[in-house]
């Protein structure tokens, strides 16, 4: 079934689920998704008269879109990250005064050695690091995968805030200042981190909603099968969706539930071992094994009553029925243990045929290989 970004947008709005995680592949409209849910929820009328406060607090590609180096190029010394006048940061940085939070937040993702500053208008930041004889290096520009983590950093700590100030208070006449944020929308907090660090930032931010007490939702998006799965076995009270781009401008939008979630990080692990061998031309009779794992698994996740239905042969039956026999007798061969683990030549194409042929012919393979 098909959606537009709208549909999908009104069904999240719609959930009761406190958390709702989607996967998506880049290029799948994550960002856009995270912009019409804005949109959706909180539009913003300029005819009313009436100051606008938004009921969504999102972070995305335009949330990093703020920020943009000056790399000095005359006189190679005074680089600096430029912040754009908006009103995000102005809110985070000086209203609510987040500027240490968000350095010790960074100090703690990256090194308590690299250090930023901002400038006293909180229009620019410079970098310095402190080498072994305790001298900063001063203007250093910071690798993308330190600058994503600063910029995070940022919001991370204003979510910090958020939170706390929303969650039930002894005071149970108090007001917090944050009583209009209904939703976060988080998208993809975690392009060009490495795996340490994005191993942290997915349990911090589990921990944190975990914390949360207070009516606010959760929507995070991510095409990255480390972040969701740490997430998926963190939190509790969720719903899971696999959102993907079809070809008409319209979406699929698919709930996973239960085990097929997990099935989905199995298999890339088998699409991974399977290429692993095939580019070092190790491929040996187990990988039928591994081939028929990956292919049930996707069957399974996909939708299809059996694995079979994949196989190559649409209107060629003794070609499907061909391919069937070679890997049910490969894979499950009695005499396994006497026979040679090697393969012949004509063998191992067969193996990196049947891959080629999930990666080419079904939409999310076809999407995981395009944004590899």
């Amino acid at each position: 079934m098909s959606y537009t970004l709208r549909e999908i947008a009104e069904q999240l709005y719609a959930s009761d689920k406190k958390v709702q995680m989607i996967f998506a592949f880049n290029g799948s409209g994550k960002t856009r998704l995270s912009r019409e849910f804005k949109e959706l929820v909180s539009p913003k009328n300029i005819d009313d008269g009436e100051e606008y406060v938004s009921k969504v607090l999102y972070y995305n590609a335009f949330t990093e879109d703020l920020f943009y180096w000056d790399n000095d190029l005359h006189g190679d010394s005074e680089r600096k990250l430029i912040i754009r006048p908006n009103a995000y940061t102005r809110w985070a940085l000086i209203d609510q005064g987040q500027d240490q939070n968000a350095i010790a937040n960074f100090q703690r993702y990256t090194n308590p050695k690299l250090t930023p500053e901002f400038s006293p208008d909180f229009t620019e930041v410079t970098f310095s690091f402190e080498r072994g004889n305790n001298v900063p290096e001063p203007n250093i520009k910071i690798s993308k995968g330190e600058e994503s983590n600063f910029i995070w950093s940022i919001f991370y700590s204003l979510l910090v805030q958020i939170i706390d100030a929303r969650n039930p208070q002894e005071d149970e006449g108090s007001v917090s200042e944050f009583d209009h944020i209904d939703y976060i929308f988080i998208d993809d907090p975690v392009s060009s981190l490495d795996e340490n660090h994005l191993m942290q930032l997915a349990v911090d931010l589990a921990v944190l909603i975990k914390s949360s007490k207070s009516s606010m939702k959760f929507i995070i998006s991510t095409h990255d099968t480390v972040f969701y799965n740490l997430l998926h076995n963190e939190l509790k009270q969720k719903a899971c969706y696999l959102l993907g781009r079809l070809d008409d401008e319209k979406f699929s939008f698919v709930e996973k539930e239960g085990s097929s979630n997990a099935s989905f990080f199995q298999h890339l692990e088998l699409k991974r071992q399977l290429e692993e061998a095939i580019d070092s031309g190790d491929v040996r009779k187990q990988h039928f094994g591994v081939v028929r794992d990956l292919y049930e698994k996707t069957a399974s996740f996909l939708g299809y009553p059996k694995w079979t239905d994949l196989l190559p042969g649409d209107n060629e039956e003794s070609r499907k029925s061909y391919l069937y026999r070679i890997i049910q007798f490969s894979s499950h061969d009695a005499l396994a243990r006497v026979r040679s683990a090697e393969l012949r030549p004509e063998e191992k194409q067969i193996v990196k045929f049947l891959l080629s042929h999930l990666v080419d012919n079904y939409s999310y393979w076809k999407q995981e290989a395009e944004n590899a």
